[in-house]
């Protein structure tokens, strides 16, 4: 029976890249503009479009930084070949789809000398044009992967994420055993730098300059996840025009880093087992064993034990993944970090956002250092942004002096202003109408803290909350919640 996968869930898809990428449409036809335009923004992709060759190099001059270019060859003026080589000039690196009703070779030879990544012909399939977006986006995406760990390496060569003692015990673990191939499984809360220990582990092994890949576990459905992890023959579901090599086959030789593993299905569990075990599986639809040489770096900020003992988790994987275990402590047991961390952050952004790069006041360093941080790094890394955009360190030293030392996201305060103002208008206001506020407050409070520790992943926050996905959803709408 044919399996059912959604096109937003194909390789192509943004989603599956964790943030979106941006196509730019360069085409005389308002009609085809306006198609791909509406076709890409279904799947996902933020598009900008441009109706001839000078305006498309407008917006690249203007600062439009596409991820790919889909070029039109047959334009007025300036035509699809010229306006690549410019394109060139300017950016030799964005990929570029050229796009035609000629299918002349010389055409083609001449677009792909001057880089155009591929070719298609119109009139053209949907799925055509999925499974050459397909290819260029894997393609940028690896590049993504490359930048990011050169940058993780180059913190962990001066040493911004190693200067506490207890992260320097991790990072003697882990030079012991960054040339083996055993699996290490990262523990730890949300935002501690689970990520960067993984990269860490990979960029100092024999395997450093081979793929390092990244797979979410939580971010996709089972059946995705699933094709997404071993790949599908051609015929394996609705929608599978060919045959796609999964992640495990892109890891080949290099790292495999499976993030939030504890959100990892049954099924998917035991093919999992049996990678580690035998290092082969077979693609989804198919009978043919592929065989991998991919060392596995698993993390989850989940209790896997607890997990193991109530039947979620399988005992089997978990003993094969627990073979090297680091758990990161969290920021608030590491405070010596957080002036190292902010210099880093600030260093980091502040040329991206254009903006000084300052050095933060005595005042709101002191109270990052009384600060909980239940977001961890990534919590201080979104506030030293927003310090950097606003130009101003006032909405961060209220926002701290609000949340106080605990970091509770603030609805204890607002329940208590509520049971303060009852006081006040005592028999204004019907007790059971109190109560009710009261109820609500408390409501938003407990689910506002629950979407903190999971960092906002709704999937397991509800899971802890013990109601559906849906009724969660309506009540981060009812209580006004958004991510911080």
């Amino acid at each position: 029976m044919a399996r059912k996968q959604s096109a937003t869930g194909r390789l192509g898809s943004p989603a599956e890249f964790g943030s979106n990428f941006r196509v730019l449409v360069v085409d005389d036809a308002e009609g085809i503009r306006t198609y791909l335009a509406s076709l890409l923004e279904l799947k996902g992709y933020d598009v900008d479009t441009a109706e001839d060759g000078r305006r498309a190099l407008a917006l690249l001059e203007g600062g439009a930084a596409p991820d790919v270019i889909i070029l039109d060859v047959m334009m007025p003026g300036l035509d699809g070949i010229e306006t690549l080589r410019r394109i060139r000039e300017m950016d030799e690196l964005v990929p570029v789809i050229m796009l035609s009703v000629v299918g002349k070779a010389s055409t083609i030879v001449e677009a792909m000398q001057l880089g155009a990544a591929d070719y298609i012909n119109k009139p053209f399939e949907e799925e055509e044009l999925e499974l050459t977006l397909e290819k260029v986006l894997e393609k940028k995406a690896l590049e993504r992967e490359r930048e990011d760990l050169n940058n993780e390496l180059e913190q962990y060569r001066d040493g911004v994420v190693w200067s506490s003692q207890p992260m320097q015990e991790i990072r003697n673990v882990l030079e012991q055993v960054a040339d083996t191939d055993v699996t290490v499984l990262i523990q730890g809360e949300s935002g501690v730098g689970k990520e960067i220990v993984a990269r860490t582990v990979h960029g100092i092994s024999l395997r450093s300059e081979k793929p390092f890949v990244k797979v979410n576990c939580a971010a996709l459905p089972e059946d995705l996840l699933e094709s997404e992890l071993f790949g599908y023959e051609k015929g394996a579901f609705t929608g599978a025009f060919g045959r796609k090599p999964g992640k495990f086959e892109t890891a080949n030789h290099g790292t495999m880093f499976l993030d939030e593993i504890g959100e990892m299905s049954p099924a998917l569990q035991a093919k999992l087992l049996q990678v580690l075990q035998d290092h082969e599986f077979t693609r989804l639809g198919g009978n043919v064993e592929v065989c991998v040489d991919v060392r596995v770096v698993c993390a989850t900020n989940r209790n896997l034990e607890q997990m193991v003992r109530e039947g979620a988790f399988r005992e089997d994987l978990y003993f094969r993944m627990n073979v090297v275990n680091v758990t990161i402590p969290p920021l608030r047991e590491r405070r010596e970090e957080i002036p190292d961390f902010v210099d880093t952050f600030i260093r980091r952004y502040a040329p991206i956002y254009e903006k000084p790069a300052v050095r933060f006041s005595p005042a709101l360093m002191e109270a990052f250092g009384r600060y909980a941080f239940p977001g961890n790094v990534r919590e201080l890394e979104n506030m030293v942004k927003r310090v950097l955009v606003l130009g101003s360190e006032d909405p961060v030293l209220n926002e701290l002096a609000e949340k106080g030392a605990s970091g509770r996201p603030g609805g204890y305060g607002a329940l208590i202003e509520l049971i303060e103002e009852a006081a006040k208008t005592a028999g204004e206001v019907p007790l059971r109408e109190v109560g009710r506020m009261a109820a609500q407050e408390a409501e938003r409070e407990t689910i506002g803290r629950v979407l903190h520790h999971t960092d906002w992943n709704r999937k397991q926050a509800a899971r802890l909350l013990g109601i559906s996905y849906k009724t969660l959803l309506q009540k981060i709408r009812g209580c006004g919640l958004e991510p911080v």
